[in-house]
């Protein structure tokens, strides 16, 4: 996505996204700052529970910055972050994620002095009815981390460090997941087993918002797209609309 292309104009009024029955996270007007900067404006998302949204953009589209917002680690933000119908906006970062979120950032953070077994044992459980995935459940459906189990995490592959990641926060009982960029910089057999997972996690109930830069790898799995820029929201269509929005995102994204 380096080409040079001209970007599309950005839509001065965004349409309000209207809540739907059984939502799992609602973003309306929300606006967001790092100290100075102003870096989001206006952004409004909804996610369906169950649903697999992607946020697509160039880089310094504000999108990872809207996962940071949503998490409360960005500075200043106004409008409204409702988690499962609970307002999150004031929350310090530890009580947002109580609500059921788990937050896998680009930079992975797992403790690598650490067995990868040891990083699993280490997060910790929601309160409520949330139940997280068991050992067993989490070496079911990442077999390479069953066989590096032992491993500390300075010694596992870059696939593996990603994979323990996910897995950290799979056994927090989060239902609501933010995966910031899982695939970047990766083998593609280990990305091919990243979209098996997200696949998986999306037939037991999940729901995932995803930052992606890997338009191959994002399209196929998402069943919504958002695609931003300047840290506004320009576009909004769902995946049966993806083949007619292509010309767009050529224009956008230069994909």
């Amino acid at each position: 996505m380096t080409a040079t292309i001209h970007s599309a104009p950005i839509a001065t009024d965004q349409p309000v996204v209207q809540p739907a029955a059984g939502t799992a996270l609602e973003i309306r007007d929300l606006q967001a700052w790092y100290g100075e900067s102003h870096i989001l404006h206006n952004v409004n998302i909804s996610v369906r529970q169950g649903e697999v949204v992607t946020l697509l953009g160039r880089n310094g589209a504000g999108r990872t910055t809207t996962l940071r917002a949503i998490m409360g680690l960005t500075g200043n933000r106004t409008g409204s972050i409702k988690v499962n119908g609970k307002e999150a906006l004031g929350l310090p970062t530890h009580q947002v994620a109580h609500l059921g979120i788990g937050y896998c950032p680009e930079e992975r953070g797992i403790f690598s002095s650490l067995s990868t077994e040891e990083n699993l044992m280490l997060p910790p459980v929601l309160k409520g009815d949330a139940k997280g995935m068991s050992i067993d459940e989490i070496y079911d459906m990442f077999p390479n981390l069953k066989e590096r189990r032992n491993s500390q995490g300075t010694r596992l592959s870059g696939g593996e460090q990603q994979m323990l990641a996910v897995a950290r926060i799979l056994r927090t009982g989060a239902r609501l997941l933010l995966l910031d960029e899982i695939s970047e910089g990766l083998a593609p057999v280990i990305v091919q087993g990243l979209a098996r997972m997200i696949k998986t996690l999306k037939a037991k109930g999940y729901t995932i918002v995803m930052v992606e830069q890997n338009f191959r790898f994002a399209a196929p799995l998402a069943d919504r797209f958002y695609v931003m820029e300047h840290g506004q929201i320009v576009e909004t269509f769902a995946a049966s609309e993806l083949e007619d929005k292509m010309p767009v995102l050529t224009e956008l994204l230069g994909v």
